[in-house]
């Protein structure tokens, strides 16, 4: 079975042709699709009986997770912007797996939409355990001169202004033992020369995810970050030109990019007990890239 599923991993790779989408992408459209599932995990109900709101959760990383959790016993919540074949989707995976799943689409830029999407959760779902800040956007410019106000404000509104929107709304749901998650890169920690700004913000949910996790110790609830390599998502064609999309990940230690099954086991392992001595934390599923953490 292992060996199935590496040679699954290889051949997406390997016949994954150029292609462009309009962001924010859709993973129904993307060839080959990414692998949000690994037929070979083995679930041992790490989460039974939590529920999850995860931003972001409709495709790429955000379905992994979901599918993840739900076979390890959580209930889930999915936020998401406008990609709403691709959250259905996702819904439908989670439900056949036997879990509840509840999307709520909009900009998790916008506060009042961060609020009600952890009302919705308590309202329907009952409480909240677990929340995955993962949601980001970005946007490749040549010189930092082609980057507008307007696109800076964008960037960091996704992808750190929600963060501290949809942590501030779960504060007062949040008991003992809840986890909270967040999505960074591995741009946080080398740059990235075209994504300046989507870099900075990445780096920017390093520093709120230790300091967080300080301010949330004596609570006993604990944070901590996942920092992805090149992974085969939909921001991926839907920002890149076709050409780098051709070869994306190639020039990782492990020759390809990593798919969002690969990633998801990061997320479960840090909203269970198995990390229970951890927070404040990064973890680095990057195809082998040397970080300084």
């Amino acid at each position: 079975m292992h060996t199935e599923v590496e040679n699954q991993k290889k051949q997406l790779h390997d016949e994954r042709p150029a292609q462009q989408q309009n962001p924010p992408g859709s993973e129904a459209a993307m060839q080959p699709q990414p692998m949000a599932e690994d037929i070979s995990y083995k679930a041992a109900g790490k989460l039974e009986g939590k529920v999850a709101l995860i931003t972001g959760g409709d495709s790429g990383i955000g379905r992994a997770t979901a599918i993840l959790f739900a076979k390890e016993g959580a209930d889930i919540v999915i936020a998401y912007l406008s990609e709403h074949e691709d959250a259905l989707q996702t819904r439908r995976r989670v439900e056949q797996i036997g879990r509840r799943c509840l999307t709520l689409d909009g900009d998790v830029g916008n506060e009042e939409f961060c609020k009600r999407c952890v009302e919705r959760t308590v309202s329907e779902l009952g409480k909240l355990d677990i929340l995955v800040n993962n949601a980001a956007q970005q946007f490749p410019q040549k010189s930092i001169e082609d980057i507008t106000a307007e696109q800076l404000d964008r960037t960091f509104r996704s992808n750190i202004y929600s963060q501290f929107f949809m942590t501030k709304a779960a504060m007062k749901h949040l008991k003992e033992g809840a986890t909270i998650i967040n999505t960074a890169s591995v741009t946080a920690y080398r740059g990235s020369p075209e994504l300046l700004d989507y870099s900075s913000t990445k780096g920017a949910i390093i520093a709120f995810t230790r300091s967080l996790a300080l301010a949330l110790a004596k609570r006993k609830i604990r944070v901590n970050a996942v920092a992805p390599g090149p992974i085969w998502t939909p921001l991926i064609p839907s920002t890149f030109p076709p050409e780098k999309v051709e070869k994306f990940g190639s020039d990782t230690a492990l020759e390809r990019a990593g798919q969002p099954s690969e990633v998801a086991t990061c997320f479960v392992f840090l909203a269970s007990d198995d990390s229970s001595y951890i927070t404040g934390q990064v973890l680095h599923p990057n195809g082998g890239e040397v970080v300084n953490t």
